[in-house]
């Protein structure tokens, strides 16, 4: 695994992957982690702008059935999210060569991303990013999910998600009828955030239509490592696009602390 981009096998799925600033052998590495219609390439040109605001190496990859990755077979199964977190990610950074990193997910990737942190052994992830993250199921949010699919089928949705997935429906309905699915409205998986051993700065947007600040109330609670909460009012379900101007600086003054604090320990012994 070249870092640059291409694709890379992992737990028998073909994923498409790009990197920005240092190798993992030179600096930290924020790995990103995307929305549920998300992919490399929706991620647009913000893992450069975090790249040279934070000094950190940038990995961002597909999951399989999004991007150029390879597809998946639907219906996705309900726990996909907790599949995702134990079989792929650790996978994916050995095959990178990771030996410190910051997760950094958006939606769906920010519960992947805290599912991770909270059932996953692993010394090298030092710290939590998470956008917008979900924990259990909202009304409101599922009537947004509900909302999508309308615009998919009447609307341009399906034409933009084709222009970044190779498998706009794959993409679309993998996500959408597992969110959907009878058995999904019990889904929660806040007892993770039990678990968490490491600091994580937990973002939102107060008009955010997918999830409500119960989100970040749950987190609060229930974390014994340091939170940070960052609510941005104005922003939607994306405030790094809506505003990245308030969310950059807060990601890159979050790296800066968490590197300092490890820099200081290490000295101490």
């Amino acid at each position: 695994m070249e870092w640059s981009a291409g694709t890379v096998s992992v737990a028998g799925q073909v994923l498409d992957y790009a990197c920005w600033g240092p190798a993992p052998g030179d600096a930290p590495t924020l790995v990103m982690l995307h929305e549920g219609l998300g992919s490399v390439g929706l991620w647009r040109g913000w893992p450069a702008e975090l790249a040279a605001a934070t000094g950190m190496g940038v990995l961002a990859y597909s999951r399989a059935g999004y991007g150029r990755s390879s597809t998946v077979t639907l219906p996705r199964p309900l726990d996909y999210m907790s599949r995702e977190a134990v079989d792929v990610l650790g996978p994916l950074m050995d095959a990178a060569g990771i030996e410190h990193a910051v997760l950094l997910g958006h939606s769906d990737g920010a519960t992947i991303a805290g599912i991770y942190a909270g059932t996953v052994s692993d010394m090298r992830v030092r710290g939590l990013i998470l956008v917008a993250p979900h924990f259990f199921t909202e009304p409101e949010g599922l009537e947004a999910i509900r909302a999508a699919k309308v615009a998919y089928e009447t609307g341009d949705l399906k034409d933009r998600l084709a222009r970044h997935h190779d498998d706009p429906y794959v993409a679309f309905y993998g996500w959408h009828d597992a969110w959907t699915a009878p058995g999904f409205a019990a889904w929660n998986v806040a007892d993770a955030i039990d678990h968490w051993r490491i600091p994580a700065l937990v973002v939102q947007g107060a008009e955010d239509a997918y999830g409500t600040l119960a989100q970040v109330w749950e987190v609060e609670e229930r974390a014994y490592s340091p939170i940070e909460a960052l609510i941005v009012d104005g922003a939607g379900h994306a405030p790094h696009q809506d505003a990245p101007e308030i969310v950059t600086p807060a990601v890159a003054g979050f790296c800066e602390t968490l590197l300092a604090l490890e820099g200081a320990h290490s000295e101490a012994h």
